[in-house]
């Protein structure tokens, strides 16, 4: 499979800058929108392998883009594990059943993949369907991200509850994100086996630990992760994103992945002294420019490819998702800037 995003990540060369989006299948697509409605609930359109490959190839039909990423959420573990995953309108995920103690954690399994099979067969189904136009990126959220939203009950301002575990019951904690390392484990080699090419690792609140915190709480299991799925499948690339992690690029560049994200508030030049040619580069388009004129949404394309020195090793993203109220025509001024700037 010789594909520019895959070229990109292996560090090989490409015949143009390959892009993709968090949150290209989302709301602010019009079709997403319809087929959310017709599923009735987001839960409902992740389970529905027809509507979550329907969703995935919408971005992918209507602009030029170098990858698809499953349609699917990062707390399928946790709600597999039994913790009550549901969306409240406007609120985000919430979990009926929180973890609250060591008993809690203690009780929940480690091997969820019957739980899973939804997604492996959306999975499949996805891959049929793109037919080899461009590889497919599959995806679970990081344990130290997957931890925060089991113990608080949802998404938080302060993790309190998780720090509170973290400083007062370490042992505790240590064991529910060994538990979850597992669990994303066998959710990625399972992804793999269905047709993913490519592998992403959320780690959207690695970015609120201090550094020893976030070495010994969150990239220490992203580490155990990206090391068992390499045993697994030594060509499959995989990539990691803290998000806010700008501190952290050399240990993250460590851990053996092929890739790592970067997100708005770092500088692409800056990044690449740090990490030299070990990894492959993703990002960073501050998503805010989305809202911006097609002019300057150019502009800030050119400045951002104008920033990575090298000739190989960088996929195009934003900085973090993509959000709702962007006008899709945006997008694709952003993914025709891209290329036309960075066609070799």
């Amino acid at each position: 499979m010789s594909f520019d995003y895959i070229n990109a990540l292996q560090k090989k060369p490409t015949t143009r800058t390959p892009i993709w989006v968090m949150r290209q299948a989302g709301r602010y697509l019009p079709e997403y929108r319809a087929t959310r409605k017709q599923a009735g609930d987001f839960m409902s359109l992740c389970k529905n392998k027809e509507l979550a490959c329907e969703v995935t190839m919408q971005p992918i039909d209507r602009f030029d883009l170098d990858a698809a990423i499953l349609f699917s959420d990062i707390l399928t573990i946790p709600d597999a594990m039994g913790l009550g995953l549901y969306f409240s309108e406007g609120e985000g995920p919430k979990f009926t059943s929180p973890i609250q103690s060591l008993a809690d954690i203690e009780k929940i399994p480690t091997d969820v993949t019957n739980e899973l099979t939804y997604v492996f067969d959306a999975v499949a189904t996805i891959k049929k369907a793109l037919n080899n136009r461009v590889p497919l990126i599959g995806f679970s959220g990081s344990p130290w991200t997957l931890a925060t939203y089991m113990i608080e009950g949802g998404s938080s301002k302060t993790f309190a509850n998780t720090k509170r575990m973290l400083f007062n019951e370490p042992q505790a904690l240590h064991l529910l994100l060994d538990k979850l390392a597992d669990s994303v484990i066998g959710y990625l080699n399972q992804q793999v086996l269905s047709g993913a090419d490519s592998l992403m690792l959320f780690d959207t609140w690695g970015g609120v630990l201090s550094k020893q915190n976030y070495l010994d709480f969150s990239l220490d299991y992203m580490a155990k992760i990206v090391k068992s799925i390499k045993a697994l499948h030594p060509t499959v690339p995989i990539t990691l994103f803290s998000k806010n992690g700008g501190k952290h690029l050399t240990d993250i560049a460590d851990t053996g992945c092929d890739g790592v994200g970067i997100d708005w508030t770092v500088e692409l030049d800056d990044v690449q002294a740090q990490v030299g040619d070990k990894v492959a580069i993703q990002g960073n388009l501050d998503p805010a420019v989305m809202y911006a004129t097609p002019e300057i949404i150019e502009k800030e394309v050119k400045k951002v490819l104008s920033k990575f020195k090298g000739n190989t090793g960088h996929i195009f993203n934003l900085g973090h998702g993509i959000t709702p109220d962007v006008d899709p025509e945006n997008m694709k001024v952003l993914v025709d800037c891209v290329h036309k700037f960075s066609a070799r």
